[in-house]
C-alpha cells in the first residue's frame, strides 16, 4: 500500500530494534494510559466539566503570572522585540556546545540561591542538555555500558525507566523502602539491593537518587546523604542526585543539595558525585528544556560536553532566559512566592484528603502528593490498586498516577500532582475526590465494574457547577504520530 505499512508485523520489520523494542514505556504503563485517557476526555471548565482533570502532571504554573510580568518589564532580553531585535544576529549564530558564558554563569548564580547560597558552582563545570531528560541520559552514557545497572529507591519517577535506560541500555534496580519509615533508604535495603546485584553478575556503577523525591514530596536529610556518599566511595560507584524540584520547596526541613553534602565531607571522593537540575519545575519552564549536568569529575565535563550537541539548549533561549536569571530581585521574589503558593496549593489538597480521612505522606516539597488510598482497595494487590485507578480516572475522572507506575510494592498509593492547574480547578479536583470517598463510605462496601473501559463515555454525576478557571487543563506531552 503507498503511503504507509500494509500492516503492523510488515511495518515492525522495517524498524530498528530499539525503534520497535517498547523500551520508552509508553505502551504498558498505567502511567501513560492515564495520559492517552485525559488526550481522549480532557477538562474544559464550559465546554466539557465533566471531563478528565489532569492530575498526572509535575509542572508547575503557579507563577508564570510574575515571569509574564519581568518580560513585560523587560522587552530588550528577547530577540524578537523591537528593544532586542539588535542582538538577533549575535544569536542566530552558531554558539560553543559550551553554553554562552554569561548564561552559564546566570544558571549557576540561580542554583546558589535555590541551595541557600550554602554551595557555590563553578559555570565552567555545567554543561547544557536538553531538559533534565537529556542531562540524564548523557550521564548514563557517559559513566555506563548497555548492561550495567544503577540503584534507585522505589517508589521513582516512571519516566526514568525511558530517561535512563532505553537508550544506552543501562539497567536500572530497586532499593526497596516501606511506607513503615515513610519510604527512607536504609542502609540495609541499599547494601542488599547492591548484593543482589553482585549475586546475579550484574554490575553496579552507580547510584541514582531524587532530591526532593518524585513521587514522595519529601526531602533527603543530611544523614542520608552522607551515608550514600559514603556507600558510593566504599564500593568506587557514581552517585547522581536529580535535583530538579530543589527549588520547589515549600516547608520543613529546608533543602540540602548533595552539593552541600559532599563539601562537608572532605574525605568524598569528588569525581564519583553528579547533580542533574533543570528549570522545569522550579521556574514552570518545561517547555524551554533547559537542563543541566553539574559534575565534578573532569573526564566527564569534557564526554558530556562533546555529547551535547545532541540536545542543546537553543541560543535564544539562553539569550532570553538568562537575562532573567541574572535579575537577582527577580528570583528572589520568585522564589519565596514560588514557595508560599506551593504551600498553600498542598495544604487545600492535603487538608482536603484529611477531612474525609485519607492520609497524604507529610511532603515538604514538589508540586505533588503522596496519597493513600489503601483503605479503598478491594483486595491489596497490584490488581486492586489497578481496579480502584480504573474507576478514579473513568468514573470520577481524575487521571491520578498509582504506585505500581512508580514500581512501589505497596498497593494503594497514588500520586497526585496539584500544581499544574488554576485556584478553582484545584477545588474542583478536591471535591471529585471527596464526593467520591464520601461515597464509599456511606455506602460501607465498594461497587466494582468488571471490565471497565476508560473509553466509555461515563459522568461524574455529583458535580454539575461549571467554574471558570484562568487556565484551562495542561496539553499532553504524549507524542503524536501520523501515518
Amino acid at each position: 500500500m503507498a503511503g504507509g505499512f500494509q500492516d503492523e508485523t510488515a511495518g515492525h520489520h522495517l524498524l530498528s530494534e530499539m525503534a520497535s523494542n517498547g523500551g520508552h514505556g509508553e505502551n504498558n504503563s498505567l502511567y501513560f494510559d492515564g495520559w492517552k485517557a485525559y488526550d481522549r476526555d480532557p477538562y474544559h471548565p464550559t465546554l466539557n466539566p465533566h471531563g478528565i482533570i489532569q492530575m498526572g502532571l509535575a509542572e508547575n504554573q503557579l507563577c508564570h503570572d510574575l515571569m509574564e510580568e519581568w518580560i513585560r518589564n523587560n522587552p530588550e532580553a528577547s530577540i524578537c522585540t523591537e528593544e532586542g531585535v539588535s542582538c538577533f544576529k549575535a544569536v542566530a549564530n552558531f554558539q560553543d556546545y559550551h553554553g554562552l558564558p554569561f548564561f552559564r554563569e546566570a544558571v549557576a548564580k540561580f542554583m546558589e540561591k535555590v541551595r541557600g547560597g550554602r554551595v557555590r558552582f563553578d559555570p565552567d563545570r555545567i554543561v547544557m542538555s536538553g531538559g533534565a531528560t537529556g542531562a540524564q541520559e548523557t550521564l548514563a552514557f557517559c559513566l555506563a555500558d548497555p548492561g550495567d545497572a544503577f540503584l534507585i529507591p522505589v517508589p521513582y519517577y516512571p519516566a526514568f525507566d525511558r530517561d535512563f535506560c532505553w537508550r544506552t541500555r543501562a539497567r536500572l534496580l530497586p532499593i526497596n523502602c516501606s511506607s513503615s519509615n515513610n519510604f527512607k533508604i536504609t542502609a540495609s535495603a541499599l547494601e542488599s539491593a547492591y548484593q543482589n546485584a553482585q549475586k546475579s553478575n550484574i554490575r553496579v556503577k552507580g547510584i541514582l537518587i531524587v532530591n526532593p523525591s518524585n513521587p514522595l514530596g519529601t526531602t533527603m536529610d543530611k544523614h542520608s546523604l552522607h551515608s550514600l556518599l559514603s556507600f558510593a566511595n566504599h564500593r568506587r560507584i557514581h552517585l547522581i542526585c536529580d535535583e530538579i524540584f530543589g527549588g520547589t520547596v515549600f516547608g520543613s526541613p529546608r533543602f540540602t543539595s548533595l552539593s552541600e553534602a559532599l563539601e562537608a565531607d572532605p574525605s568524598a571522593d569528588r569525581r564519583l558525585v553528579h547533580v542533574v537540575c533543570s528549570l522545569s519545575k522550579d521556574l514552570g519552564l518545561p517547555g524551554f528544556r533547559v537542563g543541566v549536568i553539574y559534575s565534578y569529575n573532569d573526564a566527564v565535563v569534557a564526554c558530556a560536553r562533546k555529547m551535547s550537541s545532541f540536545g542543546m539548549v537553543s541560543s535564544q533561549t539562553q539569550h532570553f532566559v538568562g537575562r532573567m536569571l541574572a535579575d537577582d530581585d527577580f528570583t528572589s521574589k520568585y522564589l519565596a512566592e514560588n514557595a508560599r503558593r506551593l504551600r498553600e496549593r498542598y495544604a487545600v489538597f492535603a487538608g482536603g484528603l484529611r477531612r474525609v480521612g485519607i492520609r497524604c505522606l507529610e511532603g515538604n516539597g514538589g508540586l505533588f502528593c503522596w496519597m493513600d488510598l489503601r483503605g479503598l482497595l478491594k483486595e491489596a494487590t497490584a490488581e486492586g490498586e489497578a481496579d480502584l485507578w480504573r474507576v478514579i480516572v473513568g468514573e470520577v475522572k481524575l487521571n491520578v498516577s498509582p504506585g505500581s507506575a512508580f514500581h512501589c510494592d505497596e498497593p494503594g498509593w497514588f500520586r497526585i500532582c496539584f500544581a499544574n492547574m488554576d485556584d478553582e480547578t484545584a477545588e474542583r479536583a478536591v471535591r471529585r475526590i471527596r464526593m467520591f470517598v464520601e461515597k464509599k463510605q456511606r455506602k460501607k462496601t465498594m461497587r466494582w465494574v468488571d471490565g471497565l473501559r476508560l473509553s466509555l463515555p461515563r459522568r461524574f454525576d455529583l458535580e454539575d457547577v461549571a467554574l471558570t478557571p484562568r487556565l484551562m487543563s495542561p496539553q499532553s506531552p504524549l507524542v503524536h504520530a501520523t501515518t
